[in-house]
């Protein structure tokens, strides 16, 4: 086995197209169920249990049904090629949220440690489940939105059952990206072991850009970024606050940042109901319709 490959610059074709971009921004994740291979999802396994059960397990990214069918298995990393730019690097840390069966408690609500606020998307958290997490096993659950709602931890422990989340039940194999920031918690696991093993693993990763943002993954060319409803779905922000938000965000992956003007008021992306093909106030030039220009 040679030097495995951390950090290295890796590239690929983009599969994401314009809508799934901006449902990203406005989610905070996406998860591609069972896209592993069985037989690499086995050799994983086999790999936790008998060469590296430490919460850490980094070396497996030498490892070459790893590396290829896991960090640069093709829709994954061609979503992360469509989010991240050419050339982003593989992760340098592996982690295993290696959480044992059954889990009586769930997991306070909380961001990673290290999470900033902005709009930038330098970096992707990445959760992978190489056995079934079914609900009885403490899986992941997200609040989608929640990378633009700022909060500390301390002020985030007490609280219970949100409106609005998502559980990351899934098969074997599934892979979810995630804005690094998002809220989450491991769930309470009721019973005991599903799969091989005593526990439910998770690895967890991080991609990194390299390249500066640019609209280049799958374009619509007769989309309306007019009509489009930017606002997140767990209806948990001031109006139209995240809605703004997620547009920022989708202007700074376009490479347009410094065209969106936050002027207030009806101004792009609150008032998709916009007619007559006509374009909204404050929408960026490189976004507009530019039939109603001409």
């Amino acid at each position: 086995m040679t030097k495995p490959p951390y950090g290295s610059r890796m590239d690929c074709a983009p599969t994401m197209t314009d809508l799934e971009i901006i449902n990203f921004c406005r989610t905070g994740y996406l998860m591609l169920p069972g896209v592993v291979p069985e037989v690499v999802n086995k050799q994983v396994i086999e790999y936790l249990e008998h060469v590296d059960s430490s919460h850490e397990p980094t070396p497996i990214v030498g490892e070459s049904f790893f590396l290829d069918e896991v960090l640069m298995n093709q829709e994954a990393a061609g979503a992360v090629r469509s989010l991240l730019g050419r050339n982003f690097t593989l992760p340098l840390i592996i982690s295993n949220h290696r959480g044992p069966l059954p889990y009586e408690k769930p997991q306070d609500w909380h961001r990673d440690g290290g999470t900033i606020y902005t709009s930038a998307l330098e970096y992707l958290q990445v959760f992978y489940y190489p056995e079934e997490c079914t609900e009885e096993m403490g899986p992941t659950v997200l609040l989608p939105g929640s990378h633009f709602m700022r909060n500390k931890a301390p002020m985030m422990a007490h609280l219970g059952s949100i409106k609005g989340t998502v559980s990351t039940a899934a098969p074997a194999g599934t892979i979810i990206l995630t804005v690094y920031g998002i809220w989450h918690r491991r769930s309470r696991a009721p019973s005991g072991p599903q799969g091989k093993s005593l526990y439910r693993n998770l690895l967890k990763y991080n991609y990194w850009r390299t390249s500066p943002p640019q609209r280049d993954w799958l374009k619509d060319d007769d989309i309306d970024f007019n009509t489009i409803n930017f606002n997140p779905p767990a209806g948990v922000f001031e109006q139209f606050q995240g809605a703004i938000a997620a547009a920022r965000m989708f202007t700074w992956l376009c490479g347009i940042e410094s065209q969106y003007k936050k002027r207030g008021g009806q101004n792009w992306p609150v008032a998709p109901s916009v007619r007559d093909g006509m374009n909204q106030e404050g929408l960026p030039k490189a976004l507009a319709n530019h039939k109603q220009q001409d």
